[in-house]
């Protein structure tokens, strides 16, 4: 399932990327039949570039699965079940392979679900983004501040400006999972095409994020009222920032060992990065109202928790193929693979801690 964001990270609708089917020219998301020796996300991002002609980081993770009926061409008509993976979109091709026998058009969520035929892929479409939730977000002067003005250097004193004087935890909240989105993006961009430039901005959003932890740790020993017991505020905010501080580990090792290139299940524990860091961006204004979107906060910390367990297999996987790549002598060459996998294992690790957290929370408070 192709995806993009338009805008900042909390505020953002999210649009989903439909293509006509060959046939009947109803919109389908891009999907095919899983090749023997291929992970099924692979084959995902597979279909996805020639059906749609659409590039990116596909997450590991199935976001679920639907049941459609499929006609043979021998004229059997069969269920088929088929697992749905989201694919951050970074590129959109000019010409692809089944560019003459499809159309290809963005929807937004609500467009896209009421456009398939499929009634488990509407409600897969529904589930993904924010749907009766944005009505309580909509105090957005500092998260529009904060993604758009997040250099790097001594930017203190705008930034306190902005901060809000009454001790609203919640645009703190939500303010440093901006920075922990536009983080996670640049690092799997970084795992993409090697760029430097990547590095820099994650130092960038790191510092951004340091900021606003301190501002939360100030103004929790100010504030006499808290919305949450004081030991939540302090270790919601620290999961959150151990996240963004793992992002900055991981680059730093990247730039200390002069690593150009990665390995596919860097990419892929980048791609559940990515989504991780979507799912919390979703998470944190429903702690506005956890009485009323607790069901929700469940299900979005159920996936945090699918995608770390999911993160471990991939991480050891890729840490044996290392061992065997390099078992021909370059022992450095596995260390530093080992050292990679090991940075970015610790962030999907934060972002579980973010969702235990975000539970302990509903517990108490819904």
């Amino acid at each position: 399932m192709p995806y993009r964001a338009i805008g900042n990270a909390l505020e953002a609708p999210i649009n989903i990327l439909l293509v006509t089917s060959r046939q009947t020219k109803r919109w389908v998301i891009p999907k095919g039949n899983h090749p023997t020796g291929i992970t099924a996300h692979n084959a995902a991002a597979i279909e996805a570039e020639e059906e749609a002609g659409v590039l990116g980081l596909v997450c590991p993770t199935p976001l679920g699965s639907y049941r459609y009926r499929k006609r043979r061409n021998n004229g059997a008509s069969l269920m088929i079940d088929v697992d749905v993976f989201p694919l951050a979109v970074n590129t959109e091709l000019g010409s692809w392979k089944e560019q003459p026998e499809r159309e290809r058009r963005w929807f937004t969520l609500a467009e896209a679900a009421e456009a398939v035929d499929e009634p488990d892929l509407r409600d897969l479409i529904r589930s993904f983004g924010p749907v009766d939730f944005k009505a309580a977000t909509r105090r957005y002067s500092l998260l529009g501040a904060v993604a758009d003005k997040s250099k790097v250097g001594h930017m203190f004193a705008w930034f306190q400006r902005l901060l809000p004087k009454s001790g609203n935890f919640f645009e703190l909240f939500e303010a440093h999972v901006v920075t922990v989105v536009a983080a996670a993006d640049a690092l799997a961009r970084l795992l993409q095409d090697g760029n430097p430039d990547h590095i820099r901005e994650i130092i960038e959003r790191e510092n951004d994020a340091d900021e606003i932890n301190r501002e939360v740790l100030r103004t929790v020993r100010e504030t006499f009222l808290t919305p949450f017991d004081r030991g939540a505020i302090t270790s919601l905010i620290g999961s959150l920032d151990d996240a963004i501080d793992e992002m900055q580990a991981t680059v730093q090792a990247i730039n200390l060992y002069e690593v150009k290139t990665f390995e596919r299940e860097m990419k892929d524990m980048g791609a559940i990065i990515v989504d991780a860091a979507r799912i919390t961006a979703e998470a944190m204004p429903l702690l506005r109202d956890v009485g009323t979107n607790g069901a929700r906060l469940h299900e979005l910390t159920e996936r945090l928790v699918r995608m770390e367990s999911h993160a471990d297999d991939i991480h050891t996987a890729g840490v044996k193929r290392a061992f065997k790549e390099q078992d021909g002598g370059n022992a450095m060459g596995f260390i530093v693979a080992r050292e990679i996998y090991k940075h970015l294992e610790r962030i999907v690790d934060a972002f579980e801690d973010v969702a235990n957290e975000i539970d302990g929370i509903v517990i108490d408070h819904s």
